[in-house]
C-alpha cells in the first residue's frame, strides 16, 4: 500500500496506510511479550554516474585526454561542446563541485547507506579495449571527487568498467579500496566477482549489495569473471539457473535483519519497454532468493518503478551524472533529467515504507535541481510508465516525489 502527504508549510509529513508502518518483531520472556520497534534503513540510490572523459578532464588531476572513439579523439572535446551548449565551465572544478544540490540533500536525509551505479574504470591505463568504441576513465588521483559525497559502494557490474583493460580494471578495484569505498559486481576472479560488499547499519541491521550485468546491457561475453579470470558479475542470461545460483548466494549471506539489493544493469539506453524477461527475473528473485531490492539501470533515462509484493522494482534509474551536455539524438528521452531515490526499508521484513524522489538536470558539469517544467515532465513520464504497475507519484510542496503504490 502507498501513503498520501500532508504538507506542512515546507515540510511534508506523511501518513501511512497500515500496511507500510514499521513492523514489530515480538519476543516472548516467560509468560511477558513485548514489542521492539524495527527501524527502517534508508537507502540512497542513483543512475548512472559517469566520472570520466569530459567530467575527469574538469577534475583537478585530469587523466590522458586520449581516447579513440569513431568521431572524438579528445576527451577535452567534450567539456568543449557543454560550454557551447551552456557556457562556460570554470576549471579545475573542486572535488565536490560535480554533486551540486546532492550534498545538502544528503545532508538532510542522512540515508544510512549511499550506493552509485559508477560507469567508468579509475585508471591511468593506455590498454585501453580496441573495438568497443566508448571507453570511460577517470584518473585515480579524481577518486577524492567520489569520496566527497560519502559514497559507501559502488556497483561495477556493468558495461564500462573494463573499457581500459585488465590492468585498468586492477587499478579500479586498488583505487575504491585505498578510498575505503567499497564495492560489487567486478573482481580478480568470479569469487570476487560475486562476492556482495556489505554495509553494518549501527541499531539496524546490514545492507548486502549483489551487483549482476546482463549481456543486453553491452556487456561483452568476454569480460564474464572465471575461476582464474578477473573480470565481471555477468548472468549471461536470466535463467532459472541463474536464479538458483543467485538464492544460494543470498542464502549464504543473508540473516535475519538484513536487507538484500540485487543490483542489475540490463537492458539498452533508450526506451521504456520493460522486457518479460527482466519482469520476470526481478520477481522471481523476490520470490524465490530473499532479494528484497531490485536496482536496476542502464537506460540513460528513468523507467517505470513497481512495488511488488511490498517490495521496491526500479527498472532503470536513468543517468545521474555525465559528460553529455551538448551531445544530441533522443532527446525526448531527456537523459540530462534523473532522479536522487530514497528508499525506506523495514528490515525486518524487507519491505518498502517510502520512496522519495528529488528530480534533477545535469548542467555544467553538476548536478542541479530540475526546473519547474521539468519536474512536471519527469512526473507525467513516472505516471505513464508507472501505471500497468499500479504506481504514481505525488508531487509535494518542496518539488521532490513520494512513491504511491496498490
Amino acid at each position: 500500500m502507498g501513503y498520501k502527504p500532508l504538507h506542512c508549510g515546507l515540510a511534508a509529513l506523511f501518513i501511512f496506510k497500515s500496511m507500510t508502518m514499521p513492523l514489530y518483531a515480538k519476543e516472548m520472556t516467560g509468560e511477558k511479550q513485548t514489542a521492539k520497534k524495527t527501524a527502517p534503513i534508508t537507502l540512497f540510490l542513483t543512475g548512472d554516474v559517469m566520472t570520466g572523459r569530459g567530467i575527469d578532464q574538469a577534475l583537478p588531476n585530469p587523466g590522458d585526454p586520449r581516447i579513440y572513439e569513431p568521431y572524438v579523439r579528445d576527451a577535452r572535446r567534450y567539456v568543449e561542446i557543454a560550454e557551447e551548449v551552456n557556457g562556460p565551465i570554470k576549471r579545475p572544478v573542486d572535488w565536490p563541485y560535480i554533486w551540486g544540490l546532492t550534498l545538502d540533500e544528503l545532508k538532510r536525509a542522512k540515508p544510512d547507506v549511499k550506493i552509485i551505479n559508477l560507469e567508468t574504470a579509475i585508471t591511468k591505463s593506455d590498454d585501453y579495449w580496441r573495438g568497443k568504441g566508448i571507453n570511460y576513465r577517470m584518473h585515480p588521483g579524481n577518486i577524492p571527487a567520489i569520496k566527497s559525497a560519502g559514497i559507501d559502494v559502488s556497483v561495477l557490474a556493468n558495461n564500462h568498467v573494463l573499457d581500459w583493460g585488465y590492468t585498468g580494471l586492477e587499478e579500479t578495484l586498488e583505487t575504491l579500496k585505498k578510498a575505503n569505498i567499497k564495492y560489487a559486481g567486478a573482481g580478480r576472479n568470479l569469487k570476487e566477482a560475486e562476492a556482495p560488499a556489505v554495509i553494518e547499519v549501527e541499531g539496524k541491521g546490514r545492507v548486502i549489495i549483489f551487483s549482476y550485468g546482463l549481456g543486453t546491457s553491452g556487456i561483452p561475453v568476454s569480460w564474464a569473471a572465471s575461476g582464474k579470470k578477473a573480470g565481471v558479475n555477468l548472468l549471461k542470461e536470466p535463467s532459472d539457473k541463474a536464479v538458483r545460483q543467485i538464492k544460494a548466494s543470498v542464502e549464504k549471506m543473508k540473516q535475519e535483519g538484513d536487507v538484500v539489493i540485487a543490483s542489475i544493469h540490463w537492458g539498452g539506453n533508450w526506451g521504456y519497454h520493460i522486457p518479460s524477461e527482466e519482469r520476470g527475473l526481478a520477481h522471481k528473485l523476490i520470490d524465490d532468493t530473499g532479494v528484497d531490492v531490485i536496482y536496476g539501470h542502464s537506460s540513460h533515462h528513468v523507467k517505470g518503478i513497481e512495488v511488488y509484493k511490498g517490495k521496491l522494482i526500479i527498472y532503470g534509474c536513468g543517468d545521474f551524472l555525465t559528460d553529455y551536455e551538448g551531445i544530441s539524438g533522443h532527446e525526448e528521452f531527456r537523459d540530462d533529467l534523473g532522479l536522487m531515490y530514497f528508499a525506506s526499508v523495514d528490515p525486518s521484513t524487507g519491505m518498502l515504507v517510502q520512496l522519495q524522489m528529488i528530480p534533477t538536470q545535469v548542467k555544467h558539469f553538476k548536478v542541479n535541481r530540475a526546473s519547474v517544467a521539468d519536474v512536471l515532465w519527469l512526473k507525467d513520464t513516472l505516471n505513464r510508465e508507472g501505471k500497468k504497475f499500479g504506481t504514481q507519484v505525488e508531487l509535494n510542496k518542496g518539488g521532490n516525489f513520494a512513491l504511491q503504490w496498490d
